[in-house]
């Protein structure tokens, strides 16, 4: 029997909320002028910041457990079919944003072309990508029990993985001794990989994909969950202390195997999904249950086109770093210089940009909204 739209109000704020606050820590208006929830941890350790990411690939299982009731009635083959066709489609997205805009500006002010053997191969979308794929194939061709077994293999295999198989001499930990490094540049090689880091060392990397798997997974069972007991008090009970379950094993985890979000590690999963199912019950008691729905239309603005503005955030700030005000200032520094560091200094006026710039990408949702556009993949 079909379901209300409303029933699941409580999972499209969810995403919602998610891209919200990815577009305000991607785009803060100073590096240096940061507050440190809103900054990465520098290796091991949490800070809400690296929620974001693991709680999107939640978001995914999430919706994963409805499209997957459309997949299979069409049959495997058809369902196969969809899903690899959006599995390549999201990859490619990835890849095209990290080229974009395609050419760059030479100091003499002339324009060259940005070298695809530069580009770098993997990323959030292509993560995305690629942990939707394997967990859709898992989720169709698999039981339940099969899948979890599965995930609980890949949590354990990768940190006996990370163990046995470091740089030599090195602590397979670190980031430079780890051995999903090592398998980036075997694989894709330095000038394929994220050089934020001072390094070439990919956050995003291939080996540390596996795990992430596993936030999609859990996602999905716990989207299928809340379908089937979601307005109940034992439902939301459950989801209370599977949540408190998992945030207290990834802790004692933590001890021998560090929460850490750029290795993605196997406590760092059971610490983000616990607190997901923390965060996703409080919503239910407060939308389902209290019946408070003010504000929420918000966050469903972004929830509705989630993949579309997270593009087009990404998009316009590279824009922003592209367009040159000074020799040495491009246009993204020189508004939060000239105009937000002048008027708010410190991370009062970073956040300021940030939470501005995120109010521009919703105002493009909402018009979308309105006009019922719903960007699909």
């Amino acid at each position: 029997m079909a379901q209300p739209n409303n029933r699941f109000l409580a999972l499209d704020v969810f995403r919602g909320m998610t891209v919200c606050f990815m577009i305000i820590v991607n785009t803060p208006g100073s590096e240096l002028y940061t507050f440190a929830p809103l900054k990465h941890a520098a290796w091991h350790g949490f800070t809400p910041t690296d929620l974001v990411f693991p709680s999107f690939l939640f978001a995914v299982g999430n919706a994963m457990s409805f499209a997957m009731k459309k997949y299979t009635g069409a049959g495997r083959a058809t369902a196969l079919k969809k899903i690899l066709k959006r599995s390549v489609l999201i990859f490619l997205l990835g890849y095209l944003m990290y080229w974009f805009p395609f050419v760059h500006q030479l100091p003499d002010g002339s324009w060259a072309g940005n070298p695809i053997g530069n580009t770098r191969i993997m990323g959030v979308l292509q993560r995305i990508a690629l942990a939707y794929l394997f967990a859709s194939l898992l989720i169709l061709y698999c039981k339940r029990k099969t899948v979890m077994i599965v995930s609980a293999v890949l949590l354990l295999g990768y940190w006996v993985v990370l163990l046995l198989f470091p740089v030599t001499g090195a602590d397979p930990l670190s980031m430079t001794g780890n051995a999903g490094m090592r398998l980036d540049e075997w694989i894709l090689g330095d000038a394929h990989l994220y050089h934020g880091e001072g390094i070439p060392f990919d956050p995003e990397g291939l080996l540390s994909t596996l795990p992430a798997i596993v936030n999609v997974v859990l996602g999905y069972f716990t989207g299928l969950f809340i379908q089937q007991k979601g307005k109940t008090y034992e439902g939301l009970t459950k989801l209370l202390l599977c949540g408190c379950l998992l945030i207290f094993t990834a802790l004692v985890w933590n001890m021998v195997f560090p929460i850490n979000k750029k290795l993605w590690t196997s406590s760092f999963v059971l610490n983000t999904v616990g607190i997901d199912l923390v965060l996703i019950a409080a919503l239910i008691y407060l939308i389902e249950f209290l019946n408070v729905r003010r504000g929420t239309g918000f966050f469903t603005v972004f929830g509705k086109n989630p993949l579309f503005i997270y593009l087009l955030s990404e998009l316009l700030a590279i824009v922003l770093f592209t367009i040159h005000m000074e020799p040495k200032l491009h246009l993204y520094g020189w508004l939060n210089k000239y105009i937000f560091q002048a008027a708010i200094p410190g991370p009062v006026g970073s956040l300021l940009f940030a939470v501005l710039y995120m109010l521009l990408c919703w105002c493009v949702g909402k018009i979308l909204d309105m006009k019922k556009i719903y960007v699909r993949v």
